[in-house]
């Protein structure tokens, strides 16, 4: 007589919130990209007063692009609708009004979600993370060009927005062609609505509206992904000891926000949940976090502690968490591997 395993209890709890709901999807899209189009139009209206005003107003305008690539986001993950053609034409709607493309972003985002947390399958759709002992290993211009990326005065600042303006510009080497095409897709599209805009408006009052929303943007949005994954207590391991929901439940952060900067970046704050079960839409989120113990057991990062894990720059294995460079430098050197 055979016995069926029964599913673990982070999976059934996160079942009943897993199904979108049409109302509230088309509430979010109405309220995400209609309050980010909105906010343009008014911007501009604004530079007739005062460019400060302008700086004031870009950034909720970057709050609602953040929500509106949480759309993005929740598409890839085939959330935000029943429907996977829904699904695909929002997300390469969402991901045009963000510079992002959908295919190609989707299938780097997939895989980041099934290697989180492995040591030994690092490098797709997560922060570049080096062990200690993988960082002594390096020749010296491949240590400054590492703790270059790492900075925070270049993670977050031109970092963000060379991502998304430029580095999603191209496909990795081994895109498929349906991932191809959406990153020629999207750029067609992108530089038909900066022309438009451009000689629509002028290029100097586009440059002074756009450019802030999407430096303010790009640059929470950079943030918001760092912080799901590095700070302190983080998770990491190697292939053979990796699980699943060890990397969702330690490896993912709960970052606890003000109510009107959770409702920006749409739940994402909820990472641990997400990655347990990426097929939550953003706006359940919450309601799963109160339903179990499960996900309030993860202890949460106030913007005050996230703060700590700026200086966090490589994995310890050693020890099993993240340090600074100050703190290597106080361990003696182990066997490395060869650069």
């Amino acid at each position: 007589m055979t016995t069926e395993k029964k599913a673990p209890a982070w999976k059934i709890a996160t079942l009943a919130y897993q199904h979108p709901n049409i109302k509230r999807s088309i509430w979010q899209i109405i309220n995400s990209v209609g309050g980010l189009i909105l906010l343009f139009s008014v911007m501009l209206l604004s530079l007739r007063i005062s460019y400060w005003l302008t700086l004031a107003l870009a950034i909720p305008a970057a709050g609602f692009m953040v929500r509106t690539f949480i759309i993005f986001h929740d598409c890839c993950h085939g959330s935000f609708f029943k429907s996977p053609q829904a699904n695909r034409l929002v997300g390469y709607i969402t991901g045009i009004l963000t510079f992002t493309p959908y295919e190609e972003w989707k299938h780097n985002h997939s895989i980041h979600h099934a290697t989180n947390g492995d040591l030994d399958r690092r490098g797709v759709g997560d922060v570049m993370t080096l062990t200690v002992d993988e960082y002594r290993a390096l020749r010296p211009i491949k240590k400054l060009g590492y703790l270059l990326i790492r900075h925070p005065l270049i993670m977050f600042t031109i970092g963000p927005s060379f991502v998304f303006l430029l580095s999603h510009r191209v496909w990795s080497k081994n895109s498929s062609k349906r991932e191809r095409n959406s990153v020629i897709i999207t750029n067609l599209l992108v530089t038909g609505i900066v022309l438009a805009l451009g000689f629509s408006i002028g290029w100097r009052d586009y440059l002074m509206v756009h450019a802030p929303i999407i430096i303010f943007g790009t640059t929470v949005g950079v943030w918001m992904f760092y912080v799901q994954h590095n700070y302190e207590g983080t998770y990491w391991t190697r292939h053979e000891t990796w699980d699943f929901a060890t990397a969702g439940l330690k490896g993912s952060s709960f970052y606890k926000l003000p109510k009107v900067l959770q409702w920006f970046t749409g739940n994402i704050g909820y990472h641990h949940i997400h990655h347990l079960n990426p097929r939550i839409p953003n706006y359940n989120l919450e309601a799963c976090y109160q339903s179990s113990d499960i996900f309030q057991s993860v202890k949460p990062l106030t913007i005050r502690s996230s703060l700590k894990s700026l200086h966090l720059r490589l994995w310890d294995e050693p020890s099993k968490k993240m340090v600074s460079l100050a703190a290597i430098k106080r361990r003696p050197p182990e066997t490395t591997p060869v650069a």
